[in-house]
Order: C-alpha cells, then sequence, then structure tokens
C-alpha cells in the first residue's frame, strides 16, 4: 500500500512537470517580449538554468509588477513545488516500503 502511494506522488509531479512546461516557457516568452531587463538578468537558457528556476521557486518573479506576467508565472511556480514536494516525498515513502521490507 505504501508504494501505490508513492506512485500516486510520482503521477503528481509528472502532472506537475505537464503544467510547468505549459506556463513556464510562456512565461519566459512574456519576460523576453515585454520586460527585456528580466530576461537579461535570467540570462539564455532560463528554462532549466537552477539561477532562473530558484528565482521562480523563491516567488522573486511577484517584484515585476506585471499582473500578466504573474498570471504565467504563478501557475508555474505552483507546478515546480508539487514536482520537488511529490518527488520528495514519493522517494521517503519508496525509502519507508524498503526499511519495512527488510
Amino acid at each position: 500500500m505504501i508504494m501505490f502511494f508513492a506512485l500516486l506522488f510520482v503521477a503528481a509531479a509528472i502532472a506537475g512537470a505537464t503544467a510547468f512546461v505549459i506556463f513556464w516557457p510562456l512565461a519566459l516568452v512574456h519576460l523576453r517580449d515585454r520586460h527585456p531587463e528580466v530576461k537579461a538578468q535570467l540570462g539564455d537558457g532560463a528554462f532549466i538554468k537552477p539561477e532562473a528556476l530558484w528565482w521562480l521557486f523563491s516567488g522573486r518573479y511577484r517584484q515585476v509588477r506585471d499582473y500578466n506576467f504573474s498570471g504565467l508565472a504563478t501557475p508555474a511556480r505552483v507546478a515546480l513545488i508539487v514536482i520537488v514536494v511529490a518527488l520528495i516525498m514519493a522517494g521517503l515513502l519508496w525509502l519507508l516500503a524498503t526499511v519495512l521490507s527488510a
């Protein structure tokens, strides 16, 4: 039963990844078109760049006072949080299942 819940967390991480792949590129295109100074700060390859992901994860994107951008970046942040938390929970449950079965 524990492994079943671990797999559910993996499924949640996949759903989060799907949402992230939809919203984060849209947010980056919005930055490119309307906020080139922020885009320059994040640099090229911001989609998988750790600094840009931490910028999103920590919520510093709110410093850009653009409601349209926040409407794209907030779901990307939620999706990123879901990915991280779900993978951590799946790993912990897998570890628990391994310890209990030994």
